[in-house]
């Protein structure tokens, strides 16, 4: 099917009112990330317009749905704070109601029972397949009567053959397809159960959603589903197909772009879910040259208008870049809280305030959580630390010798704070007639086990006298 749209601006449509939108992902796989942006923009504009947000689970396809896979985007959801309002709805569940309105439409007219075999629809595709053109069904059947209800069948949509169908799309703009191009699609099968396209339709009729918002690989379906709701006597509700997301290259996104399930950007990446949420915001959505934006400027900014109709491209390395900003702005308290579930040490009350109080010298360093881990894990290390190849180069040479004078200075620091302990140590620098980083490195190592760390003297501080003059000493012999 193919469809043409005009090059203007989409259309607004009438004021929005009582404003109902919908996710409707399929639980065959965990929640992904272009699936979490189009949860993202019903949500933002429903909370935008005061409406609700509606969340069902398409699991009608009873071979492929798993409930690992509807636990994983719930959670997801719940994890990128898209809440939705009341509760989730399931698909399948509603089955004799979808059956309900096939019938409903054979009894108006606007379908049929359709008894071609599996030999002769397999001869129709293969007729298509050598003229070069795509299977449209028109059944022989559409307009014959009697027909045999107990007679093995499906019931189809009766599509109209003539004209054109044009949708105001408030992405797209106007869009148009030749009637012509859409086939009498199957509405329930012959063993009665519905398909994806009258159980759609049924559907967000029955939700009372007024925006579809969705992905513009939708957008033929649209011409698809438009007639039953025609055929019903039904209001349309205003269509909004998005532009998919792009890789960095252009390309489809995939899982080389970093196209991953919601989870591993939280578990594997160690990612802060405002940062996900900003980020995919702006994946085809702006409002200026605003870039940081929190969810409350997004409720009341958010609208179809700022929707582009050009593919986004999904970059992992911007991505990463604002999750840091988010770290560097997140409280003290919750970053600790996150960061000890992923050490592998069950942390007693005062560890765990040991690295709520290191959180403000360690999070200027990081991206994400799982630097952060890695970053403050030194804190809790037994003696003899642990010690990095790299940190252990920085221990030859004069290095011992000048941990001993770095111990002895120290050790004499009365008030254990990060000015006196720098002075302590830039006056052993001085006295040994080097520079302060050939003091500070060995320090570090010692201290640390690593060649990076926060500022020295602020791991000092952390530390405090006894822990930090005894990591001293077990490397003053090295």
């Amino acid at each position: 099917m193919s469809a043409s749209s005009d090059s203007g601006a989409p259309t607004a449509g009438a004021p929005v009112t009582n404003v109902v939108t919908r996710f409707a992902p399929s639980p065959t796989g965990f929640l992904h990330i272009g699936g979490a942006r189009t949860a993202l923009f019903n949500l933002l504009f429903a909370r935008h317009h005061g409406g609700k947000f509606l969340l069902r689970i398409e699991d009608t396809d009873r071979a492929r749905s798993t409930q690992p896979a509807i636990d994983a985007i719930l959670a997801g959801m719940r994890w990128l704070d898209l809440e939705w309002d009341g509760p989730e709805i399931y698909q399948f569940s509603r089955a004799a109601r979808h059956a309900e309105v096939a019938y409903q439409m054979v009894e108006k007219g606007a379908a049929y029972r359709c008894y071609l075999t599996q030999d002769e629809l397999a001869q129709m595709r293969a007729e298509a397949e050598a003229a070069k053109k795509p299977l449209r069904i028109r059944s022989p059947w559409r307009n014959r009567v009697p027909n045999d209800p107990q007679a093995p069948h499906v019931i189809r949509l009766k599509a109209p053959n003539e004209g054109a169908t044009t949708i105001q799309d408030r992405v797209q703009g106007e869009v148009t397809v030749q009637n012509s191009e859409i086939d009498d699609l199957v509405l329930l099968r012959s063993d009665g159960t519905p398909t994806y396209m009258l159980a759609v339709v049924v559907d967000d009729h029955d939700m009372g959603v007024t925006h579809v918002i969705r992905g513009d690989d939708h957008l033929n379906n649209a011409f698809r589903q438009l007639p039953i709701y025609r055929a019903m006597g039904w209001p349309e509700p205003i269509y909004a197909h998005i532009p998919l997301i792009h890789g960095p290259d252009g390309a489809k996104l995939s899982k080389r772009h970093g196209a991953l399930g919601v989870d591993a950007y939280r578990d594997e990446m160690g990612l802060l879910p405002e940062a996900v949420d900003n980020y995919l915001l702006r994946l085809g959505w702006g409002h200026g040259d605003d870039e940081i934006i929190s969810r409350a400027q997004a409720i009341e900014w958010f609208d179809l208008d700022g929707v582009g109709k050009s593919p986004s491209r999904f970059d992992l390395k911007k991505l990463e870049n604002l999750n840091g900003h988010y770290i560097r702005e997140a409280d003290d308290a919750r970053l600790a809280d996150l960061v000890a579930a992923r050490i592998p040490l069950d942390l007693t009350p005062p560890q765990l305030d040991l690295l709520r109080r290191t959180m403000p010298f360690l999070k200027p360093r990081a991206a994400n959580l799982v630097e952060l881990a890695e970053g403050s894990i030194f804190l809790f290390h037994a003696r003899p630390l642990p010690m990095h190849a790299d940190a252990a180069m920085l221990l030859q040479g004069d290095a011992p010798e000048l941990l001993k004078r770095v111990h002895t200075a120290l050790d004499a620091v009365a008030d254990w704070d990060t000015e006196a302990l720098e002075n302590a140590v830039r006056q052993v620098a001085e006295d040994a007639g080097v520079k302060l980083g050939q003091v500070a490195q060995p320090l570090r190592a010692a201290l640390t086990g690593r060649r990076t760390s926060p500022g020295i003297f602020d791991v000092l501080a952390v530390l405090g006298r006894e822990e930090s003059l005894g990591r001293i000493s077990d490397r003053m012999a090295a």
